[in-house]
């Protein structure tokens, strides 16, 4: 894929880290809810890390969520998930 730092990209994109509970549920419920997406975690990723720093004001909040409608979540609970992914 070669939208990935974009904030309008082909597929959902989650940028996420290995020890983050909240990314932890969102995969949960993209899995649950058999809703393809592509996973970039930000360990060892330094244009990763920058592109959602970028994106949250200098903060690396994760998971931030870029769907390809533009729109962007982070740190969302299953019912916002659920509200987004019905609209798309």
């Amino acid at each position: 894929m070669t939208d990935l730092y974009t904030r309008t990209p082909s597929q959902i994109v989650m940028y996420a880290t290995e020890y983050c509970s909240d990314c932890h549920r969102a995969k949960a419920f993209f899995e649950a809810n058999h809703i393809e997406y592509l996973r970039v975690g930000l360990e060892g990723n330094e244009q990763a890390t920058e592109f959602v720093m970028n994106v949250n004001n200098g903060y690396r909040s994760v998971p931030t969520i870029i769907f390809p409608d533009g729109s962007i979540l982070v740190e969302p609970g299953w019912k916002e998930l659920q509200e987004k992914t019905s609209k798309t």
